[in-house]
């Protein structure tokens, strides 16, 4: 492009140099002047574009000079950055399993922190006859579902965590896990909370499962944003420790001092339990939305929710099992799916699900017929066997994720103080 540029200047000079000196020819200055004014012409405009090309140059030559010390400095920056890098890799790898210890030693030490207010011991209970021991409750020691058998499982620490995914459709790819409790009897058989739950609300213990669960979800957590996996853990809260006096403020202030797990952990109520709500359980709940942690509400009984109320009380998720939407969506043989939204047909279901900031989540599914099915009413999220089962996680990652002992005993004495007032 240089040289067509310098030929086209060349020859632009040349035709100029002669037009001067055809002019002086013709006006009649003779063939010499004319030959002579041709010849200064062009020297004069050779010297003109020698010129121009020297000043533009030395331009370019600046420009380059800058852009070469403009990559120097940002090549020094880069260096002095790299050596920063270097200098904090090496003090992160010398103090690294010091501050994980530390880290979790903090975290223990809140937990410690939450209960030191529940310090009657089994003894003193014991010792009150006015008051039922609950390893005579009932007369049994060692049944399924009887107090003692729940109160042993969690001194004895046999409380096992399950994990189930929660995937993305039609991917199938786990983008989630819902962590369940299940509790061992002495002889080993593994209790699901429906043959414990109603027990433990009896006896007061619901909060010592929710903080053991709260506990081992945050470790979970942890662990596996240390293999940079991105998912989050739903983790069932009970009404009960929503409203508990003792066990909420310190239950928020840990959660406070973990702000970071707000993206990774959900928590899960019931729609029965979360429409059945109190004033001190609703201000509870706004109370952790303040620090950015989200809800979901599983257990849905029937379509037609409160869509305005759910995304004021800031729940995210809503899990529906496949069943029902297929029944109330898609085989309702005319019917209106939503008596209080007549408008609103099969399809616009989810639709509107998301206008309301909720994420629907297909729970219990178990056949691939349902996964269809389910697809055609553009369910973005499922959850059932059929995707994975709920699985133990390894004794191992137990053992990382269990509490101080002192931690199980000072909850249960909480829950045996609340029963002798």
């Amino acid at each position: 492009m240089q040289k067509i540029t310098g030929g086209l200047l060349f020859f632009g000079c040349l035709f100029l140099s002669l037009a001067v000196g055809a002019t002086l020819w013709r006006a009649g200055w003779g063939a010499g002047a004319g030959v002579a004014g041709a010849i200064g012409t062009l020297g004069l405009l050779g010297a003109t574009c020698a010129l121009a090309a020297s000043v533009n140059d030395k331009r370019q030559l600046r420009r380059e000079l800058a852009k070469v010390k403009e990559a120097h400095r940002l090549l020094a920056d880069a260096m002095e950055s790299t050596q920063g890098a270097l200098t904090q890799l090496a003090q992160a790898i010398e103090s690294g399993p010091l501050s994980r210890t530390d880290a979790l030693t903090g975290e223990v030490r809140m937990l410690e922190d939450m209960v030191q207010q529940m310090n009657a011991s089994i003894e003193e209970r014991l010792a009150n006859p006015a008051v039922p021991d609950l390893r005579a409750t009932n007369g049994k020691v060692n049944g399924n579902g009887a107090p003692a058998t729940v109160h042993d499982a969690l001194a004895e620490g046999r409380v096992d965590l399950y994990l189930q995914p929660i995937v993305t459709l039609p991917q199938r790819r786990t983008v989630y896990y819902e962590a369940f409790t299940r509790l061992r009897d002495a002889s080993g058989h593994s209790m699901t909370p429906a043959e414990y739950m109603s027990i433990a609300e009896e006896e007061g213990l619901v909060p010592a499962i929710d903080n053991l669960l709260l506990f081992r979800c945050a470790q979970i957590v942890r662990r596996l944003g240390r293999q940079d996996r991105k998912v989050g853990v739903f983790c069932n809260i009970s009404m009960a420790s929503l409203g508990d006096e003792t066990f909420f403020p310190q239950f928020l202030d840990f959660l406070g001092q973990n702000r970071d797990l707000k993206d990774a952990l959900i928590f899960e109520l019931g729609q029965a339990v979360f429409e059945a709500r109190g004033a001190t359980e609703a201000r509870n709940m706004a109370k952790l939305a303040d620090l950015g942690f989200r809800f979901s509400i599983d257990k849905v009984q029937t379509l037609d929710l409160d869509f305005a109320d759910l995304q004021r009380s800031d729940v995210r998720f809503l899990k529906i099992s496949a069943d029902l939407m297929i029944e109330q969506l898609l085989e309702m043989d005319g019917a209106v799916p939503l008596p209080s939204k007549p408008d609103i047909q099969a399809a616009d279901f989810a639709p509107l699900v998301r206008r309301y900031g909720l994420e629907l989540i297909a729970e219990m599914v178990e056949t691939e017929r349902q996964v269809v099915d389910i697809l055609d009413l553009d369910v973005p999220l499922g959850q059932g066997h059929l995707f994975g089962e709920p699985r133990a996680i390894k004794e191992t990652v137990l053992a990382e994720t269990d509490p101080p002992s002192e931690f199980v005993r000072s909850t249960l004495h909480s829950a045996e103080r609340r029963l002798r007032h």
